[in-house]
């Protein structure tokens, strides 16, 4: 009897353990598959993320590509704009400086003022017109400045232009239609040094004027300002 019971006993703690290891076997398979089902899903769901980045890098560098060539546009157009530009710069300073060398603008600059008076002393059986200033002593000053690389020129405040005319009427001179009297004060805008050099050089106009016994003081002059002709021209 006792023996029979031993045998149901352990019969049924092997049937017990048989049946617990069925059911670790069971459940162990349902979890694995599951596992399997939730990675596969999981992998779709990367492999479409990475595809969509994929998508997105490509658009990226298509859109860079094309940022760079309208980058180089822009860099073209700018450099045609700033050629433009410099360009008319270059004529619009151009224009500036003919229409002052022509007396059409008004300047203002560094430059000599060049005074000619009639001779303070004449001889008494001496002509009183050998003594005194004439239209060609006032147009070789007019001229030296000129080619000296004065800029704008004037004959007491009166601009000059390239057409001006001086001659002289009786004891004055008329500039442009415009009389004047002694003295006479040549201002020229330009480089004080070199027109007061070319001035006075040895043999050159201030010692013919002085022959010609006319009164040549030359002085630099730190503002000069000069209004354009606003005299009809002939």
């Amino acid at each position: 009897m006792k023996r029979q019971a031993r045998s149901r006993l352990l019969l049924t703690l092997i049937c017990l353990i048989f049946g617990a290891m069925l059911g670790f076997s069971y459940q162990h398979a349902k979890n694995e598959a599951s596992r399997r089902e939730w990675g596969d899903s999981e992998w779709k769901k990367e492999y479409e993320y990475r595809s969509a980045l994929l998508a997105l890098q490509k658009e990226n560098r298509s859109l860079k590509q094309q940022l760079v060539k309208k980058q180089e546009e822009l860099a073209a157009w700018e450099k045609k704009l700033a050629e433009e530009r410099e360009n008319e710069a270059g004529l619009a300073k151009e224009a500036e400086q003919l229409r002052m060398h022509v007396g059409k603008a008004r300047v203002k600059g560094k430059g000599v003022a060049v005074t000619l008076s009639d001779s303070s002393y004449i001889p008494s059986e001496a002509s009183a017109t050998n003594y005194i200033v004439h239209e060609q002593h006032v147009w070789k000053v007019v001229h030296e400045l000129l080619i000296s690389g004065a800029e704008a020129v004037a004959i007491n405040g009166q601009r000059i232009s390239h057409r001006s005319y001086i001659v002289c009427n009786g004891p004055v001179i008329e500039v442009d239609g415009t009389q004047h009297a002694a003295p006479f004060v040549i201002s020229a805008i330009g480089n004080p040094d070199v027109l007061m050099s070319a001035l006075e050089l040895p043999g050159g106009i201030v010692d013919e004027l002085v022959e010609d016994h006319i009164d040549v003081k030359v002085e630099k002059q730190e503002a000069i300002v000069l209004d354009p002709v606003f005299a009809p021209e002939p």
